[in-house]
């Protein structure tokens, strides 16, 4: 298939979506403020010593691999890092003005009270449950990854490296564990108590008495209280969340607002989506015969340079084989030249006789 013929299919698609289609709806712009008792995680960054205690707790609820490093290496901390396919939670260190002292900051899925992963999800593969936790089912996600792109904390990971059964993953905030009565694996572990749980409007209210019980020591800020619509996640802070990489340019308006506009074309999108698989195939396919084609004749080439290269490798080893034969028979012809020139022994006799014979003479 050409480029040409397969942006033909998608005009022709988008046209006949025009003319059958009537409006397409946009997404809802309605503002969702959570479900009452939805629970969450206040993070005392405070109290956080940086022990990964965390990662550890994580990685083991879930299931996930072990990673390269292991959780007792604090060296890790040397890096800001990010949640991976294989991390969904990680601990960042960031340096102030006092070295002594740094600044130890857990990340993770925040769950949104209006995530911005599930806004731009057209087939519904987020949701956000009422306990506070945002949930995803895999069996229905395209792999689009707009949760990616849409997430305004960076949080979701694809598996790039699972080819058929690919998953977008993050934090479930321990939602099984919920469902039995039990703390999310990393609140449980914490031996700082920097993570508390409970309902969001409790934590809330916490997180206010602490900061008016301590105004010296945190913030007058909750972040995560009105960050995006808010999230089930809430920070407490001594130092600027700016300066703890946390962004704070988000505003107060929830995802769902900011994506209702962009979200009105997706009808057409699924519309278009099996065309645009098929084209996306057999491009793909394309690219691979040509591929395949080039692959051959670099071989080719490859090949023919060798063979040229070993035909003039063997006419200078002839040429230089020549020149030493050559050479070894002048000296041999010289060897035997010089030896036929040299007198022999029946020639010398006489002289010698003559010699001796005239020196008798002159004795007498």
């Amino acid at each position: 298939m050409t480029r040409r013929k397969f942006l033909g299919w998608i005009g022709a698609a988008a046209g006949a979506g025009a003319v059958m289609g009537g409006s397409a709806s946009a997404a809802s712009t309605k503002h969702f403020k959570g479900y009452p008792g939805s629970l969450g995680v206040l993070h005392d960054i405070t109290r956080c010593i940086g022990c990964r205690q965390c990662e550890r707790a994580c990685n083991t609820v879930n299931a996930l691999p072990e990673p390269q490093q292991p959780f007792d290496d604090l060296s890790v901390l040397n890096q800001e890092r990010r949640t991976t396919s294989h991390a969904y939670t990680v601990v960042n260190r960031f340096q102030g003005e006092d070295k002594a002292h740094p600044t130890f900051v857990k990340i993770q899925c925040n769950h949104c009270l209006e995530p911005a992963c599930a806004s731009v999800c057209f087939v519904k593969a987020f949701r956000k449950d009422r306990t506070g936790a945002v949930t995803y089912d895999a069996s229905l996600c395209v792999g689009c990854r707009y949760c990616m792109i849409a997430c305004p904390f960076n949080i979701p990971a694809y598996e790039y490296n699972k080819a058929f059964t690919p998953r977008v993953m993050k934090c479930t905030l321990c939602l099984p564990r919920i469902e039995k009565g039990l703390l999310p694996g990393c609140v449980a572990s914490c031996p700082k108590e920097a993570l508390t749980f409970g309902p969001r409007e409790k934590l809330i209210k916490e997180a206010r008495r602490r900061i008016q019980r301590f105004p010296q020591t945190y913030v007058d800020h909750i972040y995560g209280e009105t960050e995006m619509g808010g999230t089930s996640w809430l920070y407490l802070s001594a130092r600027p969340f700016g300066e703890l990489g946390m962004r704070e340019d988000l505003g107060i308006q929830p995802a769902p607002s900011l994506t209702a506009g962009p979200l009105s074309a997706v009808p057409i999108v699924v519309g278009l989506w099996p065309v645009l698989l098929t084209g996306i195939y057999a491009i793909s396919r394309r690219k691979d015969q040509i591929a395949a084609q080039e692959r051959i004749e670099a071989i080719a080439a490859t090949v023919a340079d060798a063979n040229e290269e070993m035909k003039v490798k063997l006419a200078e080893l002839k040429d230089k084989m020549n020149k030493e034969k050559e050479a070894a028979i002048n000296l041999e012809v010289k060897k035997a030249l010089e030896e036929a020139a040299k007198p022999s022994e029946a020639e010398k006799q006489p002289a010698e006789e003559i010699g001796a014979a005239e020196k008798r003479k002159e004795e007498k």
